[in-house]
């Protein structure tokens, strides 16, 4: 039996890049895509958020000058198109997949509709929320906590180019301690900065845990959805 029922999984768009300089590479998408349906294969109902970064992030583009309200509409556009080559990789691998954007895009992803979106889920299709929270000013972090919470989840899980959360970066720091676990207080106090405040805080107020693990190991996703004890569980204080 899996640890979770219904997820949430918050993934990098970097997951999509692969080696080379195209911001999706093809081989990257289908491997990002087998790695789903191997989670799906031990029952657990999956929601995706996928990030725009491979492609362009919101917040580089206004410190560079532009408008903050238009980078960020561009970084959420960003996710749209990640999320639809992604559906396209699930659905070559013989899975129903469904794209849902809080931007409203004609026939290219169906409007964010919650109650579609767990008979979606109920039924063994996977949904990819696309267009962050469909506002400025809030990361694909908030997006997938906001998503989590509205689908009822009963996990957040962030896939990242570490395996869990440490108290200091261990690039830099190689004597960085790795927590196991975390509350969501400790988290937000430290400024763990592997998710924002506000996605720590709605996770908090809802009671959704949040395993942060290593996604770029292959089949670390069904180790999470199995209850293998790997990456950074932050959870109710």
């Amino acid at each position: 039996m899996p640890a979770f029922e219904r997820v949430i999984i918050k993934v990098s768009g970097e997951a999509l890049k692969g080696e080379g300089h195209s911001p999706i590479s093809p081989d990257a998408v289908s491997w990002l895509a087998g790695e789903l349906r191997n989670a799906h294969e031990a029952g657990v109902e999956l929601g995706v958020v996928i990030g725009g970064g491979n492609i362009l992030r919101g917040a580089s583009v206004a410190r560079s000058g532009a408008d903050r309200v238009a980078a960020d509409h561009m970084g959420m556009l960003a996710t749209i198109i990640n999320a639809l080559a992604l559906r396209v990789a699930l659905e070559k691998q013989g899975l129903e997949a469904h794209v849902m954007s809080a931007i409203p895009c004609g026939t290219l992803a169906e409007p964010v509709d919650v109650a579609r979106a767990k008979a979606y889920l109920r039924s063994g299709g996977i949904v990819m929320f696309a267009g962050g929270t469909g506002n400025p000013f809030f990361s694909t972090d908030t997006a997938a906590a906001l998503r989590a919470s509205e689908i009822m989840a009963d996990g957040l899980l962030k896939g990242t180019k570490t395996d869990g959360v440490y108290d200091a970066d261990p690039a830099i720091h190689p004597d960085a301690k790795r927590y196991t676990e975390l509350t969501y207080t400790e988290a937000i106090e430290r400024r763990l900065a592997v998710m924002d405040t506000t996605a720590f805080s709605l996770c908090r107020e809802q009671k959704l845990p949040i395993v942060v693990f290593d996604l770029w190991v292959t089949g670390n996703i069904r180790r999470v959805i199995d209850g293998e004890s790997i990456g950074t569980v932050v959870k109710e204080d």
